[in-house]
């Protein structure tokens, strides 16, 4: 019963729930017991939470009792440890805030408990977020649970993985420059970045602020949208959140999964994105999904966005920057890690205790930023930085004039094997289809596209729609996603070798 219980998606767990063949305490049990049973191997999460059947057992207390609860009701959940929590650690995968508990939690985690999900525990990512490969966790990487030797991504691997390994039905995750998508693309997911503003990032660890998203990571479409339509909306903690009335995104997905929304549809393809800095495999599936998309009346249209190549430079002085600024609070004064040195100056202390909780990924972002932002050098470094973040911003709007969506491969590669990159550039290109989004605030979603023919590994392709489009996402996300299914005949992660066929 385990088995078939951790298999079925969050909207069919809430089906199962509403109609008492399952209880919530079952459901939190059957996927407690497999984040025991192959979480040694998969390291998805930092922290299991030890409250969460008793959580279960009191949504299914009001359930019984006739109370209206929201459609998640009693469906687990697990959380990216850069969202504080009142009642577990949060550490951003840094040994500088290890066992700090926060006083209060996000906004996205109180609303989840509102809407009466369960919080299964807190998922392992790269330091602050900083990284695509989880390997630069402070409490070592994650694995991808198609194949245990690669990667899950970054920097939210733990969310991707833990959901791919049905150890969760849902997660949230943050996306910086790619972080809940190219996970999604390596393992096999859903995820979505949504607006800049359309969610809430009080009680998100910031790395970069004009860049950082909170989202939904899941198994499919529909279950993203489901969790968004939780977690979205209007909050005043939040200065930079949009006083906007979004609409239902599980309708929008439900309707496009009819697949009436892809009869003239016109689908954006970027001619500057370069198709040889891409795997064989990758692009093969890319034009395939396109191919499917033209043969149910999608236009297939080639749109230039001339600015993209600069994309990747321009994101790594404005993350810095904003990062060197974000995490000047680590200084072992008000909260994280102290290391005292004996007879030493406050700023002493300081800098033992940086150099003792950061990470090298950490440290390099910081220098590289604090030098860009450093007098003599801010107008050519994050200055011009920002003026190319306008032309990409610019491109967007002359793109969307003329096309519904732009669809590229989410990343140039499928999972690569642990400590096989080691250069940093070549570990930041993975990011060089999902940066723009962050940059120009718009949204972006992954969703399975198939296997590469390379290496057997999954693949993603990335739908990007202009600001506060975020429902004709998943419109045209849940047609294709249908499509797809339907070509497989079920869901691509039951063609998954995962943990050696351990179910």
């Amino acid at each position: 019963m385990s088995e078939e219980i951790i298999r079925l998606s969050a909207a069919e767990l809430s089906g199962a729930l509403a109609s008492g063949e399952l209880s919530s305490v079952e459901a939190t049990q059957a996927h407690l017991d497999r984040i025991a049973d192959v979480d040694a191997d998969v390291h998805a999460y930092l922290h299991v939470s030890e409250r969460a059947v008793e959580v279960a057992a009191d949504i299914d207390r009001r359930r019984v009792s006739g109370e209206k609860l929201s459609e998640l009701a009693g469906v687990p959940l697990a959380i990216k440890d850069v969202l504080v929590t009142t009642d577990m650690p949060s550490t951003s995968g840094s040994r500088i805030l290890e066992g700090f508990m926060s006083p209060y939690d996000a906004t996205v985690v109180a609303r989840a408990r509102a809407a009466g999900l369960v919080p299964l525990g807190k998922t392992n990512m790269d330091e602050f977020a900083m990284g695509s490969s989880t390997e630069h966790s402070a409490y070592g990487p994650t694995h991808n649970p198609w194949d245990l030797d690669r990667i899950p991504g970054g920097s939210g691997g733990g969310s991707a993985a833990a959901v791919a390994a049905f150890e969760a039905p849902v997660a949230l995750g943050s996306d910086t420059g790619g972080s809940i998508r190219q996970p999604a693309h390596v393992t096999g997911t859903v995820g979505l970045k949504p607006t800049y503003g359309g969610v809430s990032r009080y009680g998100a660890i910031a790395l970069a602020s004009s860049l950082d998203q909170v989202g939904p990571v899941s198994r499919t479409v529909l279950d993203s949208a489901l969790l968004h339509d939780v977690i979205g909306g209007h909050d005043p903690h939040d200065s930079t959140s949009l006083e906007y009335a979004w609409p239902s995104f599980a309708a929008a997905a439900r309707d496009g999964a009819r697949g009436d929304i892809l009869k003239g549809l016109r689908v954006g393809v970027i001619s500057e994105l370069p198709d040889s800095g891409f795997q064989a495999g990758v692009s093969a599936s890319f034009r395939a999904s396109l191919d499917l998309l033209a043969a149910h009346g999608a236009e297939i249209v080639d749109v230039s966005a001339p600015h993209f190549e600069y994309g990747v430079a321009a994101y790594y002085l404005i993350l810095p920057a904003e990062a060197s600024s974000n995490l000047a609070k680590f200084d072992s004064v008000r909260f994280g890690l102290r290391v005292d040195v004996p007879g030493g100056t406050v700023e002493d202390v300081m800098a033992a205790t940086r150099d003792a909780g950061f990470g090298d990924e950490v440290k390099r972002r910081i220098i590289l930023g604090t030098y860009a932002l450093s007098a003599g050098y801010y107008d050519a470094y994050y200055g011009s930085a920002q003026k190319v973040r306008t032309l990409i911003q610019r491109d967007f709007d002359t793109a969307f004039a003329s096309v519904d969506v732009i669809a590229t491969p989410t990343a140039p590669t499928t999972a690569f094997r642990l400590g096989e990159v080691e250069d940093p550039l070549q570990m930041y290109l993975n990011d060089v289809a999902t940066i723009p989004a962050n940059l120009a605030g718009v949204p972006g979603i992954s969703l399975p596209s198939g296997l590469s023919a390379d290496d057997g590994l999954p693949v993603g392709i990335q739908f990007l729609a202009p600001a506060r489009e975020d429902a004709r996402l998943y419109s045209v996300a849940a047609a294709l996603e249908a499509l797809l299914v339907d070509s497989w005949g079920g869901p691509i992660l039951d063609r998954a070798p995962i943990l050696g066929g351990r179910a």
